[in-house]
């Protein structure tokens, strides 16, 4: 087995339905319009030098070592932030450009430590990779000026230099090793919504900062690990990995912490976890995580983990250790006494809400085949009959009817009963980015959750309905709402009931190009939940932009 290798086509996909068709290195390429040159360029397979770009973020331009020459064009523009345009030709090799970036890798090179062979990101660094890539050999400005490599300089106490912060309990930030890409503060602020990180400073003087000049711990950093997985060097670095190693294998799993369904990478030395890497594949997350998917993952050495069978006669006996034919044998031939005792019924299974549907369907096999009876249940169940029942009823399946990415083309967004930040956080940094770019919120809830009120998200409408009125507030709404609303869907809602399955809280797509006005606020509503109409207005003030 080896790692399994994503490729990072350094800017984000184009959704547009145009086609542009383009030269690259002598060779054409067909790409949907607004597709960066970079994308383009890496999509028939050559890669162009870069450090502050990757596909999980919107293009920033910082690094500079990803200039192109385009026929007709002045200058050597950035491919990151460069559109592709019908008819040009690019080229992303020459001697120009080949001094250009070797001299701009030499001034990242003058500012950083040189301590690769002890480094916990030695052989996964792409500075290390790009300075091989635009073939640096020698850096001609040296290692005595001004510098944030060095504690002391010149004999005096560096002002520039800071000690590395090691108060998050899962990774380290070393801010000598920061190259200033913003890639961290771009993750956190577009793939997950917290907003906890900044740049502070000017010029020389720049630096990645938590939240006011704070430690990691102490700032609004949620550990989510999307800085971590955006950097490119080792300023931001699992700490299991400064233990461990570098990882030599991979194999593809499905985090059961919550209903979402997380895909990851667990990535692996020897039959040790080194690190859990969100994959990028991953229907539900899109190589993104929270902190228990990516950090949470201890149980699976802890000392105190149970890694043989075990058997007891009586309750009141110890267990002791036992081989697996033994076990497997015992649990077969008492299952038999019972059915032979008590009759073929006496034999069900249940599985829990955290099992996968394949797993769910082997017990059930097992139940049904094994033992020859249909006594098998899921918890799910229990807590899904009434959305199941509701969707049947209105879709006439019970199962979602849409993805996780659906969320992308959703006009508006209704949570009823459903704390998705603390629930649900993966799929909530999702439909809070949709919020960002314009989508509308309304959360039914008798708590103020985070989604009323947030960094740079607020719901339109917040109702703090009376505990246990939503169906009478929803039947109310459906009733009193004009006939035109269940006709004209070009608003569409999300709905989230608290109850989410694997399936995850859908989003139905347009359905209609006619516009439809937002609904009406029915004033049935507020006998029946003890609600004034008045808090169905804007959640909050929006603040203030001026500075």
């Amino acid at each position: 087995m080896a790692l399994i290798k994503e490729t990072d086509y350094g800017t984000p996909a184009a959704k547009a339905e145009k086609a542009v068709t383009l030269t690259i290195d002598g060779t054409k390429i067909t790409v949907p319009e607004g597709t960066s040159i970079m994308r383009a360029a890496m999509e028939i397979g050559t890669q162009i030098p870069k450090l502050c770009a990757t596909d999980s973020i919107e293009a920033f331009g910082s690094c500079r070592l990803c200039l192109v020459e385009i026929e007709g064009r002045n200058g050597t523009p950035a491919s990151c932030t460069t559109p592709v345009a019908e008819g040009i030709v690019v080229h992303t090799q020459n001697q120009r450009l080949k001094q250009i970036r070797r001299g701009v890798m030499e001034l990242y090179i003058s500012d950083h430590p040189l301590d690769c062979l002890t480094c916990a990101a030695n052989g996964d660094c792409e500075l290390q990779d790009m300075a091989g890539a635009v073939g640096l050999r020698d850096v001609r400005y040296g290692y005595q000026g001004a510098n944030h490599v060095f504690a002391k300089h010149n004999g005096k106490a560096n002002s520039e230099w800071l000690p590395k912060d090691e108060s998050n309990p899962y990774f380290t930030y070393d801010p000598s090793k920061c190259i200033v890409c913003n890639r961290c503060v771009r993750a956190c602020e577009e793939v997950q919504g917290t907003f906890a990180l900044t740049i502070s400073g000017r010029g020389f003087d720049s630096r990645v900062s938590p939240g006011m000049s704070e430690s990691f711990l102490d700032s609004e950093c949620v550990s989510c690990g999307a800085c971590v997985q955006a950097c490119p060097t080792a300023t931001l670095t699992e700490k299991a990995v400064i233990e461990i190693g570098q990882p030599e294998h991979s194999v593809v799993t499905t985090c059961a912490y919550c209903g979402v369904g997380c895909s990851f990478k667990a990535e692996m030395r020897g039959e040790e976890v080194v690190r859990m890497v969100p994959y990028k594949d991953g229907k539900a997350n899109r190589g993104h995580s929270c902190v228990k998917g990516r950090f949470a993952w201890g149980y699976a050495t802890h000392t105190e983990r149970i890694l043989e069978p075990m058997l007891r006669d009586k309750i009141t006996d110890p267990w002791r250790e036992t081989t697996w034919e033994e076990a497997i044998g015992r649990v077969a031939t008492e299952f038999k006494r019972i059915q032979y005792q008590y009759g073929k019924d006496a034999v069900g299974g249940i599985t829990s809400s955290r099992c996968t549907n394949e797993e769910t369907f082997l017990v059930q096999k097992l139940i049904r085949a094994g033992f020859g009876v249909n006594n098998v249940d899921t918890c799910a169940r229990v807590c899904h009959s009434p959305t199941g029942y509701g969707l049947k009823t209105a879709f006439g399946t019970s199962a979602g009817t849409q993805d996780f990415d659906s969320i992308e083309h959703t006009d508006v967004v209704m949570i009823i009963g459903a704390n998705p930040t603390d629930g649900h956080p993966v799929f909530a940094s999702r439909m809070k980015k949709r919020l960002r770019q314009g989508a509308k919120l309304i959360v039914l809830d008798p708590r103020r959750i985070d989604m009323v009120r947030s960094p740079h998200i607020q719901a339109d409408h917040h109702l703090p309905l009376t505990p246990g009125t939503n169906v009478a507030v929803l039947t109310a709404w459906r009733t009193s709402s004009p006939p035109r609303a269940s006709s004209t869907r070009r608003s569409c809602a999300s709905v989230a009931t608290g109850r989410t399955s694997r399936s995850g809280p859908r989003s139905c797509r347009d359905r209609s190009t006619r516009p439809r006005s937002p609904p009406s606020i029915p004033a049935s509503i507020q006998p029946r939940c003890a609600a004034p109409l008045a808090s169905m207005q804007p959640a909050a003030t929006p603040p203030s932009t001026t500075a």
